[in-house]
């Protein structure tokens, strides 16, 4: 008889609860954790955000809770699908695969794709399964390059011989098997701009490291990449970002954790993170304030709303940062190096920078 795996078994548990609650003639409801800052918790000792306790109840019969509901269960119904015939779906295919018109109605059961994505968190959140475990992907958004030999679903991958893009890192790294990893540290870019730029100067190569990015903030499965590089390899995490508020909350999801993703902090966060980016002294200290881009209210609301993070708000270094960065009113992107030289990033700024240990923990 075929083993159940634990998908399929937190899944039956959901459906055989409801079904429990129409055999007793009760209202069938779901609990769903609240995502919310007031709901999230920075745990001293991890270091990381956690999700508390607070909940909130779904019911079928309510009309302002009904759409919710069902959406959610389609998306268990598509995810047990999936487990059973062992494939997998991106975020947008499983928008369309129930995307459809209830019987007798004008209804959509989802309109929108932000929908669906909504009732796969919720999910997560019920059944304490990740996206992935669920059988469903997002987008691949991400490269890295290093001295590394993987396995992957039966291929062997060797990231220092993939030309200029890299391996495409994928949504789901799980069962991703390091055969050899030969590299001293990590430098995650949160542009492919600068990614590109270093990979072509070969500082993978020159440093002895592995270099990695996204586009914007990082994607779980890159989040996830960099964890057990940093867990499983022992190597120390270089987080690069632009001096302004949006690339030190990058930093700050990567180091302690999102408020969205509270519930699953423990397999993305990495706390020993460092942040090698932009800093105010280096706008200085490089002649880059002749490159700086002034605040908008967005920029400035960013700005605010991360001095009031409890991971923030007493440590004195950030604190400096946030005040010079209100001094400058403006931020400098790590594209601006280029204007000291082509590869001025590659032969100066990341050596430079990680021989002082020029950084903040």
């Amino acid at each position: 008889m075929k083993k159940k795996t634990s998908t399929e078994e937190k899944l039956k548990e959901l459906g055989k609860k409801l079904v429990n609650d129409i055999d007793e003639k009760k209202n069938p409801s779901m609990d769903i954790p609240i995502r919310s800052l007031s709901n999230t918790i920075f745990d001293t000792k991890t270091r990381l955000l956690t999700l508390g306790d607070k909940a909130s109840k779904r019911y079928f019969f309510n009309v302002a809770h009904i759409k919710k509901f069902a959406q959610t269960i389609e998306v268990a119904a598509t995810s047990r699908e999936l487990a059973d015939v062992k494939k997998h779906l991106s975020l947008r295919e499983v928008y369309y695969r129930i995307k459809r018109t209830l019987p007798n109605s004008n209804i959509n059961i989802v309109d929108e794709q932000p929908e669906s994505n909504k009732a796969i968190e919720d999910l997560e959140l019920i059944t304490g399964l990740s996206r992935e475990q669920l059988h469903i992907n997002a987008n691949k958004m991400g490269s890295v390059a290093g001295n590394v030999i993987i396995r992957d679903k039966g291929d062997t991958v060797n990231w220092a011989k993939l030309g200029s893009g890299g391996w495409s890192i994928p949504s789901n790294v799980e069962e991703i098997e390091f055969k050899k990893v030969e590299a001293k540290f990590v430098i995650y870019m949160e542009k492919a701009a600068e990614w590109e730029r270093v990979h072509e100067d070969k500082v993978w190569k020159k440093l002895n490291c592995i270099i990695m990015s996204s586009q914007g903030q990082a994607t779980r499965g890159v989040r996830r990449l960099l964890q057990r590089l940093h867990l499983e390899h022992k190597l120390p995490i270089y987080v690069l970002t632009d001096f302004d508020p949006w690339g030190f909350y990058i930093y700050s999801v990567l180091k302690f954790g999102s408020i969205s993703l509270a519930h699953i902090s423990e397999k993305l966060a990495i706390p020993k993170a460092i942040f090698l980016g932009l800093t105010g002294e280096d706008i200085i200290n490089f002649d880059l304030k002749r490159h700086l881009i002034k605040f908008k209210d967005v920029d400035i609301k960013r700005l605010k709303d991360m001095e009031k993070y409890e991971w923030f708000k007493d440590n004195k270094e950030w604190r400096k940062q946030f005040n010079l960065m209100k001094e400058l009113k403006g931020k400098v992107e790590l594209a601006a190096l280029s204007s000291k030289g082509i590869s001025f990033i590659s032969d100066v700024y990341i050596p430079t920078k990680i021989q002082n240990k020029d950084w903040i923990n």
